[in-house]
């Protein structure tokens, strides 16, 4: 058979489209993904037959033409996002979104998001009301602030800070406190795009609070104060307490501002964890803003939080940069009911996932991984060893540098298998499984993982191994 008789055998594309199952492909997709698809597999086609005029090559794609156009548009049309199995141990897990929200705030989120809502609108008044009012006056009640707001993220919130406080003034920050966050995010950067002049004191390791007033001037705007949150500097150290540089600033009419980082608003040594300065102790102390993630210890949304003195609060809500940073009616809505939780501090400490998976106890995590060890040995060949094993895993999101959490893991190893190949596979699967890989083995760590996953696990891993 020639060529031109090949190509007008090629089916057309109105009845391919009438077969049964690129009908039922159109009903759950739409109609022009699945003819955007089916054309380029025909222009595929003609391409094969003009290179290789082959009966074969027209028969094979009649034949498989229908399964492949529905594998194709399937692949356009799954979600890139999508759920998966922290295995890791790393609670506050940056690349896998941090913070898990507490399922009461999902399941009021999605009530909220059905239509309309009041997100910019008083109702006692009936006329525009402001995003912040939702949460305002529980930020307020919560932390002892006088106003608060929030911005999309806690980067967002410093660069506001700084800009609307320091006024393209002097901001004045001490060089063991120039710190960088995740993606190369520098305090000094932060400082320097605010439009503000950097007046850095101290060293490294040594500040004391004589370098913050010898370096004063009448150009002076603010004083940063910055939590170091991500790291942990000990040996030869000094540095200048929050009370006293606020005494500082009370005594020179400079205000001060601090970037506390994480944030947190209970105090973490009752459960066990190392002492956290709380957004409370700042307030407390004079420090005239103070702003934070929303999405680390506070165990909400991503958000950049920002509280203190009605005046620097004001002039923050008024600065161009807001509208550009302002958070979404999610968000909002997130945050409201995060927040509200906290008024009542074991109800928070037990039903936000961040809190309640940092204060597990071990006993409760040796048990699960007994649950889901019992699973995997009874559904995985005999070949295969399953142990349970101790780990210390970090909390992540640069939160409490140098704290581990003990907890216990369920480690799988074959003879002869490849950890780091096994653990790419685990992470294709239908349901992505995140694990960790040591001495050649798979650990999947219990203080991130939900009891409701270990069916779904057990099954990915069965398949897989």
């Amino acid at each position: 058979m020639n060529k031109n008789e090949l190509f007008r055998k090629i089916p057309k594309v109105d009845v391919l489209m009438s077969e049964p199952r690129l009908q039922s492909a159109i009903e759950r997709f739409g109609k022009e993904p699945v003819i955007t698809v089916l054309r380029d597999a025909l222009e595929e086609l003609r391409k094969k037959l003009n290179e290789n005029p082959s009966e074969e090559i027209l028969e094979n794609f009649v034949q498989t033409i229908q399964e492949r156009v529905l594998h194709k548009v399937e692949d356009h049309k799954e979600a890139n996002l999508k759920h998966v199995v922290n295995a890791t141990g790393v609670i506050l897990h940056t690349n896998l979104g941090r913070a898990p929200l507490p399922p009461i705030a999902l399941e009021k989120l999605m009530e909220q998001m059905k239509g309309y809502m009041n997100l910019e609108y008083n109702l006692s008044e009936g006329k525009r009301g402001e995003r912040y009012s939702h949460f305002e006056e529980l930020l307020c009640r919560l932390t002892g602030a006088e106003a608060a707001m929030a911005v999309n993220n806690n980067a967002a919130a410093a660069l506001l800070m700084v800009s609307a406080v320091g006024d393209g003034k002097e901001v004045i920050v001490s060089r063991g406190e120039q710190i960088e966050i995740g993606g190369k995010f520098r305090i000094p950067d932060i400082i320097d795009q605010s439009g503000c002049q950097r007046v850095e004191v101290g060293t490294t390791n040594k500040t004391r609070l004589e370098d913050y007033e010898d370096a004063i001037t009448e150009e002076t705007g603010a004083f940063l104060k910055v939590h170091t949150s991500n790291y942990k500097l000990v040996g030869f150290t000094q540095s200048v307490e929050r009370d006293e540089l606020c005494a500082l600033a009370k005594k020179t009419g400079i205000p001060v501002i601090e970037d506390l980082g994480s944030g947190v608003l209970i105090d973490l040594s009752r459960y066990g964890l190392r002492k956290e300065p709380t957004v409370q102790e700042s307030i407390a102390a004079g420090v005239d803003v103070v702003c934070f993630s929303g999405d680390k210890l506070l165990g909400g949304p991503q958000a950049g939080i920002l509280v203190g003195k009605r005046e620097w609060i004001a002039k923050c809500k008024k600065h161009p940069l807001t509208r550009a940073m302002r958070i979404d009616k999610c968000t909002a809505a997130m945050l409201e009911t995060v927040l509200s939780m906290y008024e009542d501090e074991h109800y928070a400490v037990e039903h936000i996932p961040v809190l309640s998976r940092m204060t597990m106890p071990v006993e409760e995590l040796k048990e699960k991984a007994d649950s889901l060890a019992g699973k995997l040995v009874a559904a995985l060949p005999k070949e295969v060893n399953v142990s349970i094993v101790k780990t210390e895993t970090p909390i992540g999101g640069g939160s409490l540098p140098g704290e581990l959490l003990k907890s216990y893991a369920v480690m799988l190893g074959k003879e002869g298998m490849n950890a780091e190949a096994f653990a790419a596979s685990l992470r294709e699967g239908e349901l992505p499984i995140i694990a960790r890989v040591s001495e050649d083995c798979i650990l999947l760590d219990l203080r991130t993982m939900y009891e409701e996953e270990f069916d779904a696990v057990v099954a990915t891993i069965k398949a897989k191994m």
